[in-house]
């Protein structure tokens, strides 16, 4: 019997909880997770499989994976979210990675994965923590250049979908992150020495991550007054990407190149990897209906924010 399927993906954001959006947005925000939550509790998932990218805190330029699977993972908890181990379960995250070596593709396995808010703030929104349920964590590189083909994404996500749907159970899949976005973080051989050694190896102290917490905060405010060098939203790709996802046209992502993309969207717009990837995942079992879609520009947090809902045609009544 084949596994049942459903899909959360949701933007993520540093600001969520510390920047005021103003009352009316903020108010449909928080209607729209609730909205995912309700959405998740109904489905009642016994495994979650969920994409998401790192921002330089699990991953590093002395070794950076175009996409991983964690057979082990711990959450350093930063902007407010949850810290400590995810529950992993290792043999199936073994049989994972298995599977997507058999399908070509050569992902990497980590025995001590890191993972940032890109994973657990939509864990912490939809469970309450990012160890309330067992978890496959599937890292997909969207910061750190180079950043390879968007149809590799979508043939990973085909791939984690037909090891999904094999399995006994509900499988929710979480795509995290995006969309457009542009955000201040260093380019490797651009930056200066010392933050080229950040982004390499070197790990920031707490002082040096709350520093690094304001700062982005005090970007927001910059950019929300328009006083910031940062690219701005971009409403009419971000809905032209949701119009995509909801027609299950994901081919079409294939077309869209990595400097294009950055081009029109901003340098963190490519965390729309996860959400493609999710999104190739449901196809599997079938065409899928989207069963709610929310998006709101919100410099403030400087992205253009989304959450949707979706689960198989099949499996609707």
């Amino acid at each position: 019997m084949a596994a049942e399927l459903a899909l959360v993906c949701t933007s993520h954001t540093p600001l969520l909880r510390i920047a005021d959006p103003g009352e009316s947005v903020a108010r449909r925000v928080d209607e729209a997770l609730h909205g995912a939550r309700e959405f998740v509790d109904a489905f009642d998932p016994d495994l979650v499989v969920i994409f998401g990218p790192d921002h330089y805190q699990g991953f590093r330029y002395e070794l950076m994976p175009p996409f991983c699977v964690g057979t082990a993972a711990t959450a350093v908890g930063d902007y407010g979210t949850s810290a400590g181990e995810l529950d992993v379960p290792q043999a199936l995250a073994d049989e994972l990675i298995a599977h997507l070596l058999a399908a070509d593709l050569d992902v990497a396995m980590s025995e001590k994965m890191v993972v940032d808010h890109g994973f657990t703030q939509p864990l912490d929104i939809l469970f309450g923590s990012s160890a309330a349920k067992p978890v496959l964590p599937v890292f997909v590189n969207s910061v750190a250049e180079p950043l390879g083909p968007m149809r590799r994404i979508r043939h990973l996500g085909t791939a984690v979908g037909e090891f999904a749907e094999r399995l006994d159970g509900k499988v929710l899949l979480i795509g995290s992150g995006g969309l457009s976005h542009d955000v201040p973080v260093a380019r490797l051989r651009e930056a200066a020495p010392d933050v080229a050694a950040y982004l390499v190896s070197q790990r920031r102290t707490p002082a040096e991550q709350q520093a690094r917490e304001e700062a982005v905060y005090q970007a927001g405010q910059d950019f929300a007054r328009g006083e910031s060098t940062l690219l701005p939203l971009n409403p009419g790709l971000d809905r032209q990407i949701l119009q995509q996802f909801e027609r299950g046209d994901l081919s079409q992502f294939d077309t869209m190149s990595v400097e294009w993309l950055g081009a029109q969207g901003g340098s963190s717009i490519h965390e729309v990897r996860s959400w493609l990837a999710a999104h190739a995942a449901l196809q599997v079992a079938g065409p899928y209906r989207t069963e709610s879609s929310f998006y709101q520009p919100i410099p403030e947090w400087i992205i253009g924010f989304a959450v949707t809902t979706a689960r198989p045609r099949a499996t609707i009544r």
